[in-house]
């Protein structure tokens, strides 16, 4: 049998390989960059473009001499035909991106804007309901600071801040504190609401409406491309394990009618 992997004294063959990549769970990644290399093999580079890659990846790396380039190579398992198709597979994921998504980006971005907006806000919590409603009070009438107020009895992180949090996008704070927020006006301060333990009072500082601009635009292309990926996986990818390997799934799914091989690869991912 023919030797794959040596390290230290354990040599790994061949038919080795299956079920450790099993076993570490790196067969689904190895599916994922697979179907990545079937999306982008018709996609093509300038000349230009692949000396800038190649310039890029040398700099990073600080190889400057063709010797530097072979240790590389053999200290990563690849030869000299594989080189270029690697350091080129990230400009060519980037073009498949592009041309398969940027025209489904703004009708895209028009469906998830609501989660991309940002706010900044000011946060007082407290486990009691009676300070809470004094707190309040305090700030209505102008009897308290609320950043000061915040700092001495607000009971979570946001204490160092004065009570400030944020810009924060609008899928990260509690959703009912995102609904309190976008309902009301900047600089209004809400009547102490409780939320699981805790009661708290708030204060919209500012709400930021996010723009379609090329960051948002990477993001939503990636976002995309990462849906588009999970369908593949569940959907064109088969196992075929070891007999012995088979033979302890058989067992398991006779035990459990709801196992499957595809439901196995989800929970490793």
């Amino acid at each position: 049998m023919k030797t794959v992997l040596q390290v230290g004294k354990q040599r790994i063959q061949e038919h080795e390989l299956y079920d450790l990549l099993a076993q570490y769970q790196y067969l689904p990644r190895l599916a994922r960059e697979l179907i990545i290399d079937q999306a982008i093999a018709d996609i093509q580079c300038t000349p230009e473009e692949k000396v800038a890659v190649k310039e890029q990846f040398f700099q990073q790396l600080q190889i400057t001499s063709q010797e530097q380039l072979n240790t590389w190579l053999i200290q990563s398992g690849m030869t000299i035909e594989q080189f270029e198709p690697y350091i080129l597979r990230d400009l060519k994921l980037e073009k498949f991106k592009q041309a398969e998504w940027d025209h489904l980006l703004e009708s895209h971005f028009l469906e998830c804007k609501n989660q991309l907006d940002k706010i900044v806000y000011s946060l007082i919590r407290t486990k009691e309901p009676g300070i809470a409603q004094e707190l309040y009070f305090r700030i209505q009438e102008n009897e308290g600071d609320f950043a000061e107020l915040a700092r001495q009895y607000s009971e979570g992180g946001e204490a160092e801040t004065g009570g400030l949090i944020g810009p924060v996008e609008l899928n990260v704070p509690h959703p009912q504190i995102v609904q309190i927020l976008t309902t009301g006006m900047a600089g209004k301060i809400s009547p102490p609401t409780q939320i699981g333990e805790w009661w708290i009072i708030l204060r919209l500082e500012k709400y930021i409406s996010t723009q379609l601009d090329d960051n948002i635009r990477q993001r939503l292309r990636n976002d995309l491309f990462q849906k588009w990926l999970m369908n593949q996986l569940q959907n064109n990818v088969t196992y075929s394990p070891s007999e012995e390997l088979q033979s302890t799934q058989d067992t398991v799914k006779s035990e459990n009618p709801e196992y499957s091989l595809k439901s196995l690869s989800k929970i490793e991912k």
